[in-house]
């Protein structure tokens, strides 16, 4: 491709997708915003990738192939490498981006200068395509979502559009194979700010693969080596220990996990601590933090009163955090209530 570099670039990660890679290129050739370049980089894909994104006559389409299989992480930093426009649009090699995915974030990057990135709340889809009932809405403003990166990701890297050269100066770190756009949108919201439109602009494809017990031992051993470099930074002394019990503080749900006196004991003084260390060292902003805070010790308590009582609903009134549960569990009602969202199928 030749002439003036293009305003967005798109770039899609391929290994192996030739069953839905054409989908995702189709939904990026529909854009309404036609300003950009789709940079397809194929990780030494072993099926017909390539020839599916071949098949596409668009001078806007640039393959790159990779003759040795990179990994996720260090493909994704050969995109910020490649990448010719002002901002960098990640897009899954599965997912689909609605027509009007685009328009809406160079818009929302334009009128922001002060912002890095922005991200969209996405829905799922399964296999075959069809929109399931289920959809992942991230905080919107810059405060909130970098006061949860201690905890989750605030922005989903397959709805992000990042100005390049901010995110080439960041890159995601190679030791990670699971959980690399987590830490890197962790690390960029310290010092810049990002931002989600409160739309459905991308559906994500969700498979009916079970996860191994090797993959999640993985995925949970790289998010604690996430956590205890903020928990360093925050000056936070730990155990191995207290970041297992971190890394379930979001998932008890997922797996179950019904909290008993000792981790409600622990749950309520890791939280204080937290919350102490970030009065001296404002790595987190506030109030937002307590507010996350506050949140995670009201589901605690609710997930511990299952085989608690009253016992766990005690606790949670004699707590100092209680006073931030309350307002933290309107924030998380208000972000999960029903609202209009743009549609991605016609």
């Amino acid at each position: 491709m030749s002439g003036a570099a293009p305003k967005v670039t798109v770039a899609i990660p391929v290994f192996n997708r030739e069953t839905y890679v054409g989908a995702t290129i189709e939904s990026v050739l529909s854009q309404s915003f036609t300003d950009f370049e789709l940079l397809v980089v194929d990780d030494a894909s072993s099926d017909g990738s390539c020839a599916v994104v071949e098949s596409f006559d668009d001078p806007r389409i640039r393959l790159h192939r990779q003759p040795e299989n990179l990994g996720v992480a260090r493909v994704r930093n050969l995109c910020l490498e490649l990448a010719r426009g002002e901002y960098l649009a990640f897009l899954d090699s599965d997912d689909l981006s609605h027509p009007g995915r685009l328009a809406a974030q160079v818009a929302f990057l334009d009128a922001h200068p002060d912002h890095a990135a922005v991200g969209a709340w996405s829905q799922w889809m399964d296999e075959a395509g069809r929109p399931l009932k289920r959809f992942k809405r991230k905080p919107l403003a810059a405060e909130d979502i970098a006061a949860q990166r201690l905890f989750r990701a605030g922005i989903e890297n397959s709805t992000a559009m990042a100005r390049t050269a901010v995110i080439r100066a960041y890159g995601h770190d190679d030791r990670y194979d699971i959980g690399e756009d987590y830490d890197l949108w962790a690390r960029m919201a310290v010092d810049h700010k990002l931002a989600n439109l409160p739309q459905v602009l991308v559906l994500r494809r969700t498979h009916e693969q079970a996860t191994t017990r090797l993959v999640a031992d993985r995925k949970q051993r790289q998010r604690q080596a996430i956590y205890a470099a903020q928990l360093e930074r925050l000056g936070v002394a730990f155990t191995e220990r207290d970041l297992e019990r971190h890394f379930l503080l979001r998932r008890m749900n997922k797996l179950g996990f019904v909290p008993d006196r000792d981790y409600l004991d622990w749950g309520e003084a890791w939280l204080l601590k937290l919350q102490s260390a970030n009065r001296s060292a404002r790595c987190y902003p506030e109030p937002a933090f307590s507010k996350v805070l506050g949140s995670f010790w009201l589901r605690v308590c609710w997930r511990a009163s299952r085989g608690l009582g009253w016992h766990a609903w005690r606790r949670l009134a004699g707590s100092p955090l209680r006073r931030w549960a309350g307002v933290g569990l309107w924030q998380d009602l208000a972000l999960s209530a029903p609202q209009p969202v743009a549609r991605l199928m016609a």
